[in-house]
């Protein structure tokens, strides 16, 4: 399946935040995760049927997104591994890009070269504006920029972003929403950084 209807494992989303990317953005996790790299910061999105993850469409994420894209500077994708669904991914990016001006970034856990050698994972990527590429290693931490270790390679598809707007995020976002607690960004609280 293609399009707006194919199917997206989504772990949880957060409409606002200021840790994961330029501006204000809304956020995606995607459920599913087999890297498994050590020291990961989501390690509850790694199951594929994780407890909380919800089957939507990439259509419907997107029409979410898009009707509060007034109050948006972008959109990123996290996960888990949003690549291991690069079918909504994809359906999803081609809809934001094409009725919207939000930027769009991608953090994946996969190399560049794993993703411009794989037809599905490069066309999932195709509508980014920058991708965040690489595992995380956590002997080479360094929890800023959007990149959780050194290692991790900034691939910028667009000139949208530019190494001042990824130095000016947050390492750290802590959102209270109706009695829900978010810790976001870069920085895992008792860490040092």
């Amino acid at each position: 399946m293609t399009g707006p209807r194919v199917p997206w494992r989504v772990h949880a989303v957060l409409p606002r935040s200021v840790a994961n990317g330029p501006g204000t953005r809304y956020v995606i996790w995607s459920q599913g995760c087999a890297l498994g790299c050590s020291g990961c910061f989501n390690p509850e999105t790694h199951a594929e049927d994780g407890g909380g993850a919800s089957v939507r469409t990439a259509g419907d994420v997107a029409a979410d997104v898009l009707a509060d894209a007034a109050h948006l500077d972008g959109v990123t994708l996290t996960g888990g591994e949003p690549l291991e669904q690069p079918a909504a991914i994809a359906a999803f990016c081609a809809e934001v890009k094409a009725r919207s001006g939000l930027g769009v970034i991608v953090l994946t856990g996969f190399a560049r070269r794993e993703i411009e050698t794989d037809p599905a994972r490069a066309a999932a990527v195709a509508d980014a504006d920058l991708v965040i590429a690489g595992r995380y290693n956590e002997r080479l931490r360094v929890a800023r920029g959007l990149r959780g270790s050194s290692n991790k390679e900034y691939w910028m598809r667009t000139d949208r972003y530019g190494p001042d707007d990824l130095a000016a995020v947050p390492e750290l976002e802590i959102t209270i929403t109706g009695g829900t607690v978010t810790v976001t960004g870069m920085a895992a609280p008792g860490r040092s950084l």
